[in-house]
């Protein structure tokens, strides 16, 4: 069995507390994440972010714990920290170091004789929390006062959102309480020594939200509590609080110690599933990590009975955390890294037979919005990948059969793409493949804010064409029978792509403006997918060019610093954000490509590959612990923007780690 996975940062300063974060999944979408402080600094900091089956969605259920230790003196020393307007200063505080075992949160205090750690978990496949309290260390009598602060709401809605009459009504039935506002499901809250809960309404005014402000979103908002529990802490003795929106029967099915060592175990058994993968810490790290965007489709209950009924598990992959659902393309892109490099072959077979079902006029969903039923189907490119990912799990598993099933979709996806569907998809009499229409954006550089696509790029996409080839010499494979497609495809991309001036592909050829010359990553794809459409004699050229102008330590640019479109940071509100969002702005997901091609040029040349991730992995110690974001800034120092935890940042990254040593 692997040794434990145990991240830790000493002695936090001011800033860590603040602005470091922490994240744990439940399998189903839903999540907790905060500060190390416990202060909320975004709207998405909760303790318990359900995953309701639609209209709601993933749902903030419990926003704050106010927990502190009760002295013999009455005196009150706080656990977690809480922001009340814009000036804040971080008092005195008694956390000495946080630490991740195993990828669960761990808190350790001390406070003159006492010794106290605090962890949390959520239940696997459950809306359940578990908080718990050991006390390691007492010279005198100590007692916690356990307090929840509430703002029932979406996950997207501001921190400011009003509810209609709002209440929270608590209902007793021996020791299980049921907290109650307007339509949401009650929260239930549960302590296995069963102390009162004591009814004490207070509110809090004027919580803020530094993170929301920095982005230009309502910033200021106010919690409730209706009460609190006041318990009795003994030494070596653990103390857990429960809250969940699960019915009592399934709240109760566990103890804390039972669900504690449950959820130990089941994460020992993926580090143990992914073997010898995980003889180095990073790779541990990033293993427990690839777990928490693996999901089932607990928001779309009706999706999954249906697939279930087929006696299919339906399986789904969350592109990042704290906002974002599932979508296509992401999914697509992390089924290697997340799946097929861990050992957990069956989820894959599940991801790609759950996406199978959502196929439509030739597409799979782009994305499919919290809360809501039905897919959107806005992308050219999460199909194509769709292909790749089916590719990369038959050549891994062996697994033909699953083509019994897939192949029949893939060939008339192919038909409808020759013969034009939505979105002005379709092949050009060159053989090449056109898309756009006006006000959507269909690759995955896909910013818009209002009816501005920021990078629309209308036309013929060069990674859109790499993977259409490569799609059609997949189907070529799989069939037994030529696509004379492929060729006209392959002859008319090295011809109208190559922009000989500078030595590497044009982005964009028939554009809106005509052929789009800016120096883009989306050329690699070009090279590094399975069946590569740009000739080998200009491998070399791309490679080079990228590296000079692209490669950074965290990631690969999205735009030259030379493009005057070109922004070096992304920050600001909402339509400044996405206006550096691909136009420069690091993505780390670009690195697993990047490598692909290095290798593929120098195959002997690992240890420079290797260099190439030292700057993510350090990355795992900051930010969000354990895991990587989704983008970073296009300058030194390089700060961490958008998404704490991003799936295809972390499946690539895992993916070029086993590509490298193999």
């Amino acid at each position: 069995m692997n040794a434990s996975v145990i991240d830790k940062i000493l002695q936090p300063n001011a800033n860590t507390l603040l602005h470091g974060e922490w994240l744990v999944a439940n399998g189903l979408g839903g999540f907790a994440s905060g500060s190390l402080c416990g202060a909320p600094m975004r709207k998405y900091h909760a303790l318990l972010a359900a995953a309701l089956p639609a209209p709601f969605g993933r749902t903030v259920m419990l926003n704050y714990v106010q927990d502190c230790l009760i002295l013999a003196d009455k005196r009150e020393i706080p656990l977690s920290l809480l922001r009340q307007g814009k000036e804040f200063e971080l008092c005195p505080f008694s956390l000495v170091e946080f630490r991740l075992e195993d990828g669960l949160p761990i808190w350790r205090y001390e406070f003159e004789d006492i010794v106290l750690e605090k962890s949390l978990m959520l239940i696997y496949q459950q809306n359940t929390l578990h908080i718990s309290y050991e006390l390691i260390k007492a010279g005198q009598p100590i007692e916690i006062k356990w307090r929840p602060f509430l703002h029932f709401r979406t996950n997207d809605q501001p921190v400011n959102n009003q509810i209609p009459n709002e209440s929270y009504d608590v209902n007793a039935h021996d020791d299980e309480y049921e907290i109650e506002c307007h339509d949401f499901p009650p929260l239930r809250l549960y302590n296995i020594r069963q102390h009162t809960f004591t009814m004490d309404l207070q509110k809090i005014e004027d919580v803020y939200y530094e993170i929301e402000a920095q982005q230009g979103y309502e910033s200021v908002g106010n919690l409730i509590s209706p009460g609190y529990f006041l318990m009795p802490l003994q030494i070596e003795d653990k103390l857990t609080l429960i809250a969940s929106t699960e019915p009592w029967k399934t709240i109760h099915a566990l103890t804390p110690k039972e669900a504690w060592l449950t959820e130990k175990m089941r994460r020992k058994r993926i580090l143990n599933i992914a073997g010898s993968l995980t003889d180095t810490a990073t790779a541990r790290k990033l293993v427990l990590a690839s777990d928490q965007f693996i999901i089932t489709p607990n928001t779309r209950y009706e999706d999954m009975v249906r697939l279930q009924a087929a006696g299919e598990e339906a399986r789904t992959v969350i592109a990042g955390y704290p906002w974002f659902t599932d979508w296509g393309r992401d999914t697509m892109i992390s089924l290697e890294g997340l799946t097929l490099t861990t050992g957990r072959t069956h989820i894959a077979h599940s991801i790609l037979r759950t996406f199978a079902y959502y196929v439509k006029d030739g597409l799979i969903p782009n994305m499919f919005p919290d809360g809501e039923r039905e897919g959107l189907y806005n992308t050219a490119d999460a199909t194509l990948w769709f292909f790749h990912a089916a590719d990369r799990y038959i050549e891994i598993t062996k697994d033909t059969d699953i083509l019994e099933m897939l192949l029949p979709k893939f060939i008339d996806i192919v038909n409808l793409h020759i013969k034009g569907t939505r979105f002005g998809i379709k092949v050009d009499t060159d053989g090449l493949l056109v898309q756009g229409e006006e006000g959507v954006q269909l690759t995955w550089m896909d910013a818009k804010v209002g009816a501005w696509v920021v990078t629309p790029r209308r036309g013929k996409a060069v990674e859109i064409n790499a993977l259409w080839y490569n799609a059609l010499k997949l189907l070529e494979t799989w069939t037994g029978q030529p696509q004379p497609l492929a060729e006209k495809c392959y002859e008319s991309f090295n011809k109208r792509f190559w922009f000989d001036q500078e030595q590497y592909l044009y982005d964009v050829v028939d554009g809106e403006k005509g052929n789009d010359s800016a120096l883009r990553p989306n050329q690699l794809f070009a090279i590094s997918l399975k069946h590569p459409v740009l000739e080998r004699s200009r491998w070399k050229a791309v490679l080079d060019r990228v590296h000079k102008d692209l490669l950074t330590p965290v990631g690969i640019r999205t735009l030259s610093s030379s493009n005057p479109d070109f922004r070096a940071t992304y920050d600001g509100d909402l339509r400044s954000r996405d206006a550096a969002y691909h136009q420069g702005t690091v993505w780390p997901w670009l690195l697993g490509a990047f490598i692909d091609v290095w290798l593929k040029v120098y195959p002997n040349d690992t240890k420079e590959a290797s260099g190439f991730l030292k700057g993510l992995e350090d990355h795992l110690n900051t930010n969000c612990i354990g895991t990587i974001g989704e983008i970073f800034d296009a300058c030194e120092p390089y700060r961490a923007r958008g998404c704490i935890a991003q799936a295809w940042s972390v499946a690539e990254f895992l993916r070029s780690l086993v590509k490298i040593n193999i």
